[in-house]
C-alpha cells in the first residue's frame, strides 16, 4: 500500500507552504512521489518494489496510470475505514433498522450479510453501483486530469441532490491550506491502517489464531469470506 503514497496526498489541496520550502532546499518538489512519500511515512520513505508508479496501464500513459493508482488507494482506504468501523459496530450488536429488509441476524458481521434477503442485497449493491457510476462519469476523470479522490457533486440529475459527499456542509472548504494538507496525509495513513485492520478481522474470523491480538475477540466464521455476494 505504501507504493501509492505520494500522489494520494494531492487529492484535494495544495501542499503546505513551509513543507514545500523545506523540500525545495533539497532540490525536491512536493509534486514528486518521493517527497510526498516521506511526508506520509518518513521511517519508510518511498517504497515501490514493483515499479507500478512508473508503469503504463492499458497504454494510456504514465500520468493516467498514476491517476488510477492514486484513485485506487484513496477509494480503498475510505471503504476500509468504513468497513473497519462497521465491523466493530455490528460485532457489538448495533444493527441498522429495516431499511433493506428484515433485521440482520448472526453471530458475526459476515453471517449478518449472508442472512440478508436477496432483495436487501440487491438494494445495497445497486446503490453502490450508482455511486461507482457517478464517480466515473459525473466529473473530470481522474485518469484524464481530474483530481483523484474528489467525488463529483450531484448536479443536473433528476433527484437534484445538492449535497456533496466529500464535504456536504462546506466545513472542509473553510479550512486553511495547511490544515487541508495535514488532513490529507492523515486520511491516507488512516486508510492504509484500516485496510490492514479489516483484513485482520477477516483473517482471524476465518482462521482463528492467525491474528494473536484478536484471538478470542473475533468469533469464527465457517463460510467463504471471498464470496460475499453469493
Amino acid at each position: 500500500m505504501a507504493l501509492f503514497s505520494s500522489g494520494s496526498a494531492l487529492s484535494f489541496a495544495a501542499p503546505v507552504a513551509s513543507t514545500a520550502t523545506r523540500h525545495a532546499k533539497h532540490g525536491l518538489s512536493m509534486q514528486t512521489k518521493e517527497a510526498l512519500a516521506n511526508e506520509l511515512n518518513p521511517a519508510i520513505g518511498y517504497f515501490d518494489p514493483l515499479g507500478l508508479a512508473d508503469a503504463d496501464f492499458w497504454s494510456q500513459g504514465n500520468d493516467a496510470t498514476w491517476g488510477f493508482l492514486r484513485q485506487a488507494e484513496i477509494k480503498h482506504g475510505r471503504v476500509a475505514m468504513m468497513a473497519f468501523c462497521g465491523y466493530i459496530v455490528q460485532a457489538n450488536g448495533v444493527h441498522f433498522p429495516e431499511f433493506f429488509g428484515p433485521l440482520t441476524t448472526g453471530a458475526t458481521p459476515e453471517e449478518q450479510w449472508f442472512n440478508l434477503s436477496l432483495e436487501a442485497r440487491g438494494q445495497i449493491i445497486a446503490f453502490i453501483g450508482f455511486l461507482e457510476f457517478w464517480g466515473e462519469f459525473g466529473g473530470k476523470h481522474y485518469m484524464r486530469g481530474g483530481r483523484p479522490g474528489e467525488y463529483p457533486k450531484f448536479e443536473n440529475i433528476p433527484a437534484q441532490w445538492w449535497l456533496d459527499l466529500y464535504d456536504p456542509f462546506g466545513i472542509a472548504a473553510k479550512n486553511s491550506p495547511e490544515k487541508k494538507a495535514k488532513g490529507l496525509l492523515a486520511e491516507i495513513n488512516n486508510g492504509r491502517l484500516a485496510q490492514i485492520g479489516i483484513m485482520g478481522f477477516m483473517a482471524e474470523a476465518k482462521v482463528p489464531g492467525s491474528v494473536p491480538f484478536l484471538t478470542g475477540l473475533v468469533p469464527p466464521f465457517e463460510g467463504d469470506v471471498m464470496v460475499p455476494f453469493a
